[in-house]
């Protein structure tokens, strides 16, 4: 969480501004856990309109777990670098 903290406190500046190299390290960063939500959110959309399926729940779980992967690595690296 202290990933984001920074990204909150950095970001500050007007809309006209270029990102820091100090941002860009930091979206760098949780670029793993942005994709994974990013991943998760499209299975979540496109099960939406469709009946129930085993294969469907499987692909929602994978999703879940590679979300709850990418959280935990992030999480784990920042403990370290902190």
């Amino acid at each position: 969480m202290k990933t984001k903290t920074t990204l909150l406190t950095l970001v500050h500046d007007g809309p006209d501004r270029e990102p820091s190299a100090a941002e860009l390290a930091a979206i760098e960063e949780e670029m793993p856990a942005i994709e994974a939500d990013v991943d998760l959110l499209d299975v979540e959309i496109s099960l939406m309109d469709r009946p129930y399926s085993e294969l469907g729940e499987r692909r929602l779980r994978r999703a879940r777990r590679k979300v709850l992967a990418a959280r935990r690595t992030l999480t784990n690296t920042a403990g370290v670098s902190a």
